[in-house]
């Protein structure tokens, strides 16, 4: 029985709005799939600075909220270096129905 539905996200840097300082680059990305699933392509790194700014809101991308709240309007999310201005973009790839009861 599916009770439940998540939206798989893609996570993208964005822009580099100065030096890049962890040797990512626009374009690079990470996906979470199936609830918790992170993969990151084959020979690919993302920082894990970045990863623990946008780690805290992805949880409310995977489900539906209100209209009026601002996690459904905006997916920009920046990286805490101020020499690097990283800023990341949050993208639903897909919805899939989930049973609860196999995720805790």
């Amino acid at each position: 029985m599916t009770d439940m539905e998540l939206y798989d996200l893609r996570v993208s840097v964005d822009r580099i709005e100065g030096r890049s300082v962890c040797g990512m680059a626009v374009g690079d990305y990470f996906e979470l799939t199936d609830s918790a699933h992170l993969t990151l392509p084959e020979g690919k790194h993302f920082c894990v600075y970045a990863l623990a700014a946008v780690l805290p809101f992805l949880a409310a991308k995977q489900r539906d909220v209100p209209p009026g709240d601002w996690l459904a309007q905006d997916s920009h999310f920046a990286c805490p270096d101020p020499e690097e201005r990283l800023v990341m973009r949050v993208e639903r790839t897909g919805r899939r129905r989930m049973n609860s009861s196999d995720l805790t």
